[in-house]
């Protein structure tokens, strides 16, 4: 049986760790370097940093501080934030990344996931896909979730895999930093039309919020951030929380 991954995320904004409330009143969460060796020290899955402001900013991610956080953790790291092109993705990889995420540049650009699967690997590619009720549909949202599109979040879903994406980071804007739970619903209508693992993002407040979204919302991963930062949780009660509950999960 697979395990379920908890994946710690480190937003980034001024080279400093970030914290809101669906994407918004962002304030200081610490320095990464130290948050990410805390992580991988607690037994994290995973790592997530995303560079929050760099395609707003329209500059690249910042690979010092990638380089920085590679050279002391020693668990997979995924790396999103102004990634355009295989250029970029390849000087990400080189600094430590072990994989990239992408948002925006593929709703501009879509053929970019294909041109990524198949330079990397789609083990590679994540697609983050960042959605808001809108209207009573789930819209994808780009620029660090500033901008609605015209894309439905099922049907590019069902794209990005199709185009070659390894995973889905799937963020509800609604839920992000409420504490309210995961958006389990959303979660498991993703999860189940697609071939890809989905990690779950977005409204985690409680231990049974990530049993919920293992269970109710099929995810195969779940990201958080402010509950880890503050020391609301750790990973440790978390996953012996979840084992106990008859979660799969890597101790």
């Amino acid at each position: 049986m697979l395990t379920k991954r908890i994946i710690p995320c480190l937003d980034i904004k001024d080279g400093q760790t970030v914290k809101g409330i669906n994407f918004e009143n962002l304030r200081s969460a610490g320095n990464p370097v130290e948050l990410a060796q805390f992580y991988a020290a607690q037994g994290a899955d995973e790592l997530v940093f995303l560079d929050i402001t760099a395609t707003v900013e329209n500059r690249k991610t910042l690979l010092h501080l990638v380089q920085e956080v590679a050279r002391h953790i020693n668990i997979p790291f995924t790396v999103g934030g102004g990634i355009g092109s295989v250029a970029d993705v390849s000087a990400l990889l080189n600094a430590g990344a072990d994989k990239i995420s992408i948002n925006s540049s593929a709703v501009r650009n879509p053929s970019l996931i294909n041109e990524l699967a198949a330079e990397f690997g789609s083990q590679c590619v994540v697609v983050a896909i960042d959605t808001r009720h809108v209207n009573g549909e789930n819209i994808v949202h780009t620029h660090g979730g500033r901008t609605p599109t015209q894309l439905q979040t099922l049907a590019w879903a069902r794209e990005v895999t199709e185009r070659g994406a390894g995973e889905i980071l799937l963020t509800s804007m609604d839920s992000d930093g409420t504490k309210a739970g995961f958006a389990d619903a959303l979660t498991r209508t993703v999860a189940q039309s697609v071939s890809i693992p989905v990690i779950a993002s977005g409204g985690a407040g409680t231990m049974a919020h990530f049993k919920s979204v293992f269970e109710e919302g099929c995810a195969d991963a779940a990201l958080a951030a402010g509950i880890f930062h503050f020391g609301e949780m750790t990973i440790p009660d978390l996953k012996h929380y979840l084992q106990q509950n008859g979660i799969a999960v890597r101790i």
